[in-house]
């Protein structure tokens, strides 16, 4: 076989991943949740900030690995991670995104090549999509899924340790579980600290400053059944909230729950 037969076949395989055909369909327009989408292929969260505030940010996530554990980072100014994908596109394929000036919200677009810079770098955050193949592999429902919406996410009273302009409040999602599933969720997910590890909270949201577990801050509310409980994970949301805090002059992030969909796979991130 010649060098280019072989990185013809290569491309071409590439091209038929279920993740790569994600891609291209939220490159071409799609904005939904990407909970289930291409299963067995990491989903990340997506923070694109200006080099003067990389290290600082990146900073931040060291000191914060729960919420913010790195899965991959661009070069500045540009908008390709080939790690997470040889075709990805910063720019154009996640399916929705926010665009922050001063800490506010101001566009939520589809794309986000209009808003590129050369002084762009851009992290990818892993995401609790992830390890939620592996509950399910064991036959613990996810009821976000199962009802067809968004995860349901909060602001806590957790504080981050903070770096430069960036601190704040944790951002968690939320899975109701029955007592055993939840003690059986605790031990799955500890494998994959890359997307978030183990929970951080079991039970009780007051305690952890969530006055009404039926009004999340982003993505949809869920049914919770008497016997179960809301269990609670580190959520790579945060840095949205940390990013309007600092009111940062220029930041893009991902729409909650609507993911950077990457070629890796989730079974390499298990650590045991």
């Amino acid at each position: 076989m010649t060098v280019f037969a072989a990185e013809q076949q290569f491309h071409d395989a590439e091209a038929s991943l279920p993740s790569h055909q994600a891609r291209l369909a939220y490159r071409a327009g799609l904005a939904e949740s990407t909970a289930g989408v291409a299963p067995g292929y990491v989903q990340g969260n997506l923070v694109i900030l200006p080099e003067q505030h990389a290290a600082a940010f990146h900073r931040f996530c060291q000191l914060n690995p729960k919420p913010c554990p790195i899965i991959g980072m661009s070069d500045v100014g540009e908008p390709k991670i080939p790690s997470l994908g040889i075709d990805l596109d910063i720019r154009t394929d996640v399916p929705r995104y926010r665009v922050w000036r001063d800490g506010a919200l101001i566009d939520e677009p589809t794309d986000v090549i209009s808003h590129w810079r050369d002084d762009l770098v851009a992290f990818v955050i892993g995401c609790s999509f992830s390890f939620e193949e592996a509950l399910l592999a064991d036959d613990i429902p996810i009821r976000h899924i199962d009802q067809k919406v968004r995860v349901p996410m909060y602001r806590t009273n957790i504080p981050c340790a903070s770096a430069g302009p960036f601190a704040g409040p944790m951002v968690v999602s939320m899975r109701p579980l029955k007592p055993r599933d939840a003690i059986r969720a605790v031990q799955i997910t500890s494998r994959f600290p890359s997307v978030h590890g183990a929970p951080v909270h079991i039970g009780l949201p007051q305690s952890i400053g969530i006055a009404d577990i039926n009004k999340p801050d982003y993505g949809d509310p869920v049914r919770i059944e008497p016997d179960e409980l809301p269990v609670f994970w580190a959520c790579g949301v945060t840095p949205q909230a940390v990013i309007a805090a600092a009111k940062v002059p220029f930041a893009i992030t991902h729409a909650p729950g609507l993911m950077l969909v990457t070629d890796l796979k989730n079974k390499h991130l298990a650590v045991l």
